[in-house]
C-alpha cells in the first residue's frame, strides 16, 4: 500500500523579472486571474486533492504571500459589521480547517532543485507534491488527483507532461519514454532542455511533480550547474537508476503564467466562465473582435 500524500511544496521565491515592473514590489504568484491570485489557483488545487499541509519555499520579499493565507481580522470584521457574509465567508475559506500553512525561506536563488531541497525538514521520509503556480491548470478533474491515481497504482514517483511540438524542446525537461508508451508508464531517461534535435520525446515536464522522499538525497548529492543553480531535472535523472519514475499525460489546459500571453489567455478563459461576469466579458470581447 502507498503512503498517503499529504504535504505539498510551492516553490515561491522566484524574482518574476518577466512581468516587471508589475512584479517589482507585488510577488509574481499573487497576480490575479480575475479575482483570484495565481497562487491560489494552485493551492485550491492541492486541497481539493487531499493535501493538509502547504509548503511555501518564500523569500524576503514574498510577505504579501503570508499575508494572503492568513487570517485578516481588520477586513473579516469590517464585512461581518457590514453584513456581507458571502464575501466573509469567501475570505475565511480561502484556507480551509484543518489546512496547515508552512513557510520555509530560500535564502538564495539557486534553482528549483534548491527550492525543494529547502524544504527536506518539514517533508521529512514522505512523498510530497509539488506544484508551480506559473502552471494553471484547467481540467474538470485536477491534475494533482489524476496523477494520484497513477501514485497509488504504481507506488512511484510521477511526473504530468504534455505533448509539444519538436521546436520547443529547449524550453522544457524532456522525458525518454519506450516506443510503445501510450501517454502512462514507466519514463526511461529525463533532460533539461535539450536542442531539438536532441530531445528524446516530445513529451515535456509540466510544473505538477509527485515525489517520493528518496529525491532529497540525490539533490543533496548534486553538484551545482549553471549559475550555481541545483535542478530538479538532473536529480530525478538520478533518482530513476535507483527507482522507478512515472510519467502521466494529464487531461486538461496548462497555461503557463510565467509569461504574459499565457496568463492573458488563462484570465480571458476564466473570466468567460466567471458567474458574475463571464456573459458581459464574452459580449465586450465579441464588440472588440467587430471594431478590429
Amino acid at each position: 500500500m502507498s503512503i498517503p500524500v499529504t504535504k505539498a511544496v510551492f516553490p515561491v521565491a522566484g524574482l518574476g523579472t518577466r512581468f516587471l515592473p508589475a512584479t517589482k514590489a507585488n510577488p509574481k504568484e499573487m497576480l490575479p486571474i480575475v479575482d483570484k491570485p495565481l497562487i491560489q489557483y494552485a493551492v485550491e488545487e492541492a486541497i481539493n486533492a487531499g493535501i493538509t499541509e502547504l509548503i511555501f519555499v518564500t523569500s524576503s520579499s514574498k510577505r504579501a504571500i503570508e499575508d494572503h493565507f492568513d487570517t485578516n481580522f481588520e477586513l473579516e470584521h469590517c464585512l461581518q459589521q457590514q453584513g456581507k457574509t458571502a464575501l466573509l465567508n469567501m475570505v475565511q475559506s480561502i484556507v480551509p480547517k484543518g489546512v496547515d500553512c508552512i513557510y520555509v525561506r530560500q535564502p538564495q536563488a539557486l534553482g528549483l532543485g534548491h527550492a525543494v531541497l529547502c524544504a527536506r525538514q518539514v517533508i521529512g521520509n514522505c512523498p510530497f507534491a509539488l506544484l508551480l503556480a506559473d502552471d494553471l491548470i484547467d481540467a474538470s478533474y485536477s491534475c494533482l488527483n489524476q496523477m494520484l491515481t497513477v501514485y497509488h497504482d504504481s507506488h512511484a514517483s510521477v511526473i504530468a507532461v504534455e505533448e509539444i511540438v519538436p521546436e520547443d524542446a529547449d524550453k522544457y525537461g524532456i522525458i525518454a519514454v519506450p516506443q510503445d508508451w501510450r501517454g502512462q508508464g514507466p519514463i526511461t531517461a529525463i533532460v533539461e532542455k535539450p536542442k531539438p534535435i536532441d530531445a528524446p520525446s516530445r513529451y515535456a515536464v509540466v510544473g505538477r511533480y509527485l515525489l517520493t522522499a528518496e529525491i532529497f538525497n540525490h539533490l543533496e548529492r548534486l553538484p551545482p550547474g549553471r549559475n550555481g543553480e541545483i535542478q530538479l531535472t538532473d536529480a530525478i535523472a538520478s533518482l530513476l537508476q535507483k527507482e522507478k519514475v512515472m510519467g502521466m499525460q494529464f487531461d486538461g489546459k496548462r497555461y503557463d503564467c510565467g509569461n504574459k500571453l499565457g496568463y492573458m489567455q488563462a484570465t480571458i478563459t476564466l473570466g468567460l466562465r466567471h458567474p458574475e461576469i463571464g456573459e458581459s466579458f464574452k459580449q465586450y470581447l465579441q464588440q472588440v473582435i467587430e471594431r478590429t
